[in-house]
């Protein structure tokens, strides 16, 4: 048994026309049921909510943007997860939905009582079906799109393998129009493919191949296996079960050692940070040097924000690259007044430090 994470973003089940795509939703609920019935555990990260709610109400007056997602998102909420019941209950299956917003992976309590929901719900043989609460998020607190979301709930779970689909087949070489480019089939741990991403998004949703390409590379460090392939092809999640040699798609390698379940939480919440921690040049190449080292207050220059002791710090080099984030030891007040010193307990510890990569 493998657990499973899936990704189906809104170029997978729109039409053009911007409305739900029920044919191509009900193929991948089969092939879905067939992971499944195989004996795979599988998380389901679905757009769509903001699809199916269009054309459900005639609205009298022009609303903004934030109203538009927010009251076409609570309305095709319903629509969506009733269609989903419809279609699994067709093969016995279980669903039950999971609305979480960027902030409730902030709080390390907060995380887990995710964890655990999800858990209890996947070893009692239920699919959790996972979206943004758009109803209630606001934009500086959205995620970039699903594909960040669901490379958080594959790092929450240990998934074995979490599956990106979207409209294109891969990340290619060269522009995907270009006859002569080709899809990379494998991408190695500290492969640059800076040079092959693409920056346009994608026509319905709020990311692009670099937002796919970066949390695929971040979840890949943490030990899971991360592949990005075409929804719109069909049964491309049972071909790449049954046949992935043959079937086009660009696989990240997952690193070969797995980082604990406290760094894969650190991993992701750079944008939950509460202050900034600049170093100096040793420090900054002691982190970066990939041995298990600690960040000692000798090598702190400046601290910036106001947050207490167990808050998410970004820790930047001189010219203000992040380089790492990590769990502090000290509020604010308390690093302030150990800038620069020795003998002193370090400001994060190496358990509790994530260095990224460049």
């Amino acid at each position: 048994m493998s657990r499973i994470v899936v990704k189906v973003g809104s170029n997978v089940l729109t039409r053009p026309n911007g409305k739900l795509d029920i044919t191509r939703m009900s193929a991948l609920v089969d092939q879905i049921a067939w992971l499944m019935h195989q004996g795979h555990e599988v998380v389901l990260v679905s757009s769509g909510a903001l699809a199916s709610g269009r054309g459900e109400i005639n609205i009298d007056r022009k609303l903004d943007s934030v109203e538009q997602r927010q009251l076409f998102s609570a309305l095709g909420q319903v629509k969506l997860l009733n269609l989903y019941y419809d279609l699994f209950r067709e093969y016995n299956i279980h669903i039950g939905q999971v609305l979480t917003m960027k902030e409730n992976f902030s709080s390390r309590r907060e995380y887990l009582n995710q964890r655990a929901c999800m858990s209890v719900m996947l070893s009692n043989g239920v699919l959790p079906i996972v979206n943004e609460n758009d109803t209630v998020s606001v934009t500086e607190l959205m995620f970039t799109d699903n594909d960040e979301l669901s490379g958080l709930i594959a790092t929450m779970l240990n998934a074995d393998l979490l599956v990106i689909l979207s409209n294109i087949d891969g990340i290619y070489n060269g522009h995907p129009d270009d006859p002569d480019s080709q899809v990379i089939a494998k991408v190695e741990p500290h492969c640059d493919l800076s040079q092959y991403i693409q920056t346009e998004k994608s026509g319905f949703g709020r990311g692009g191949m670099t937002t796919k390409c970066g949390i695929a590379r971040k979840v890949a460090d943490e030990g899971i296996r991360v592949i990005i392939a075409n929804g719109t092809r069909d049964n491309i999640l049972i071909d790449l079960i049954q046949q992935p040699q043959t079937t086009v798609h660009t696989e990240f390698v997952a690193a070969s050692r797995s980082a604990s379940t406290v760094k894969k939480w650190i991993a992701h919440s750079e944008s939950f940070a509460k202050g900034r921690v600049t170093v100096n040049d040793k420090a900054a190449e002691a982190l970066c040097n990939n041995h298990a080292v600690s960040l000692l207050m000798v090598g702190v220059e400046r601290i910036e924000g106001d947050f207490e002791e167990g808050d998410i710090i970004n820790i930047v080099d001189r010219q203000g690259r992040v380089i790492a984030v990590g769990r502090t030891a000290y509020s604010s007040a308390e690093a302030q007044a150990h800038i620069g010193q020795h003998e002193v307990k370090p400001l994060v510890h190496y358990d509790y430090l994530y260095i990224r990569e460049w």
